[in-house]
């Protein structure tokens, strides 16, 4: 028999509708998940941590002791970025003992413990610290494919794990990489030379999924991840109603299907009137072509997003032919947070912008050895532009970074925002974020509204249907709409009826292409403009000071990571037209230089 983890309360979400799922929604049905018999239950970490500040104005650990207070029976479990602890970037050793220790006392059982780059030296902390507070922990390899990534690379991989004394391996499969070939290569060996607990995770990007589950569990797997249809399948986990009918003898009878049907009935139920407008159909569809560029399926509908607001949607092709090559000339780095980003991003940025003329802050970083050990060499030429003469770190970084949890708590005391110790974890991962959302729950700010399913209408356009969705309007007033003729041409609208309200949207005539991306300004003019849209983090000049060609004016937050913004030419700050904390617009005027 394989014992089933369900991931429905985080990856599942995290994957199909930007880990968008709140709290509320959760415990109306927890009860009944606690009762249906998976091993454990995956409900925090990952992207959920940050998403719960940033967006949902929630409090992370609150919700994880409400789920701890509804799920008495199943374990709970979380996904913890090792040394990354769940942010972007490395964190010291006493922020990550502090987290796990907190983590664990407020309901995590299991530790799924992963790194980037597959650095072992990187998840040996937070391993120390799960094993010694008495949790389970999994030990995670992330899987992909390339030239280096072979049969002896995972296996050496398995064996550094087993030195840490984890409980169970977990191959991590985020971007649905990994055949049915390969699960049963990999699970075999790893069964036969350790006999160590094997635990598969994949998605169903690829199609491949239910597929590779099948020779995993014929291979020996112990565990493999599902979730809950319709909260499953596309860039998520395989769903278990499906699952159990593809392995009857292995998935067995332990379950309650029933209770599954109706926490099924439930989902369908809540993304039809909650969350309709998060679902997008790129994250439903099969995508071969992962095969190709090997990025996971968050990964391209972030892509698209970051595309879109960017007005580059049109890009979107080449980024994707850009990746693998800056994933090559960054040491084949595995694509799951944080690298999918630092890879995505800087793709993004060397096809709007000329390959390497805008380098991140965190591919800099990654260059000089911040993130870890690389799984292969960095490409000389880029890694001289970015060092020059200088070594690459070689020691673990997080014993180059200083202690900062008691810093974090005397900022918050200071602040007058420090409610609880949890507080102070939240501080040190997320500063500028936390304080906003500590701000926004001192002054007894309401939780914002989750958008409502739009009403929908349909729409014929040379003889093709589209259904149309409008929020905020009241169709009834859409009778007054005109027909649309084939040419895309309005025919009169009812004589007896008045001019259609100013509320209504007009259809155009025609669609208008999207603009451009504007560049920043040249370098003869005065004004450095944003070249992308994000947030101001940091500003790192003043007015009245002397600059050079290619100094960092200021940080700007887009995507998911850093980007300092260069001074086009010499001169002087003549005046900073923005604010700490501001968010701008691709071409927002930023600083005149005189």
């Amino acid at each position: 028999m394989v014992e089933i983890v369900d991931t429905t309360f985080r990856d599942a979400h995290q994957s199909l509708i930007a880990t968008r799922l709140r709290t509320e929604d959760m415990l109306a049905v927890a009860e009944k998940m606690d009762k249906i018999g998976f091993y454990s239950m995956e409900v925090w970490g990952g992207a959920t941590f940050d998403v719960c500040i940033r967006y949902l104005k929630e409090d992370p650990w609150e919700r994880l002791k409400l789920l701890r207070e509804h799920i008495r029976k199943t374990k709970l479990q979380m996904l913890l970025r090792g040394q990354n602890v769940v942010g972007y970037r490395h964190y010291p050793d006493d922020v990550v003992e502090k987290f796990v220790e907190l983590a664990h006392k407020n309901g995590i059982d299991i530790f799924r413990v992963f790194d980037a780059l597959n650095d072992v030296r990187n998840m040996e902390v937070a391993i120390r610290k799960a094993k010694e507070v008495g949790a389970e922990v999994q030990g995670a390899i992330a899987y992909t494919t390339g030239p280096i990534f072979t049969l002896e690379y995972y296996m050496k991989k398995v064996e550094e794990l087993l030195k840490l004394d984890v409980d169970v391996i977990t191959i991590k499969d985020m971007a649905a990489l990994l055949t049915p070939e390969k699960a049963y290569e990999l699970v075999s060996e790893i069964k036969e030379t350790y006999g160590i607990p094997v635990n598969v995770h994949t998605h169903s990007t690829t199609g491949m999924a239910v597929a590779t589950y099948l020779k995993a569990v014929e291979a020996g797997a112990d565990f493999i991840d599902t979730a809950i249809s319709p909260l499953a399948f596309g860039t998520a986990q395989p769903g278990i109603q499906t699952i159990w009918h593809a392995l009857p003898k292995a998935v067995g009878s332990h379950l309650d299907r029933e209770l599954i049907h109706q926490v099924s009935r439930y989902l369908k139920k809540l993304l039809e009137e909650r969350y309709y407008g998060l679902l997008h159909k790129e994250t439903l569809m099969v995508n071969p072509y992962v095969l190709k560029y090997q990025v996971p399926g968050g990964m391209f509908s972030n892509l698209i997003a970051q595309l879109k607001e960017m007005k580059a949607l049109d890009k979107l092709d080449e980024v994707l032919e850009e990746i693998p090559h800056v994933r090559e000339d960054l040491g084949w780095p595995p694509l799951v947070t944080p690298t999918s980003q630092i890879v995505g991003t800087q793709a993004v940025l060397n096809v709007l912008f000329g390959r390497y003329e805008r380098i991140t802050n965190e591919v800099k970083n990654y260059i000089k050895g911040l993130y870890g050990r690389p799984p292969a060499e960095i490409n000389p030429e880029l890694r001289t532009k970015v060092l020059g003469d200088e070594e690459p770190v070689s020691a673990r970084p997080g014993e180059l970074l200083e202690p900062a949890l008691e810093k974090c708590r005397k900022e918050l005391e200071k602040l007058g925002y420090l409610e609880k110790e949890e507080d102070v974890l939240t501080y040190c991962l997320f500063p500028q974020i936390a304080l906003e959302f500590f701000k926004a729950r001192k002054e007894g700010i309401r939780k914002p509204e989750i958008p409502k399913t739009a009403q929908k209408f349909k729409l014929y356009i040379d003889g093709v249907e589209f259904e149309v969705g409008i929020e905020g309007v009241d169709l009834s007033a859409l009778k007054y709409l005109p027909q649309i003729a084939s040419t895309g041409t309005p025919t009169p609208a009812v004589p007896s009826v008045p001019s259609i309200p100013a509320s209504v949207p007009t259809p155009a005539p025609a669609p208008v292409p999207a603009p451009a991306v504007p560049t920043p300004a040249p370098v003869g003019e005065g004004v450095v403009t944003a070249p992308m849209p994000g947030k101001i983090l940091r500003i790192l000049v003043k007015e009245g000071d002397q600059v050079k060609t290619g100094q960092g004016l200021l940080i700007l937050e887009a995507m998911k990571m850093e980007n300092e913004i260069p001074a086009p030419k010499d001169g002087t700050i003549k005046k900073i037209l923005i604010k700490e904390g501001q968010t701008v617009d691709t071409g927002q005027p930023l600083i005149e230089l005189q």
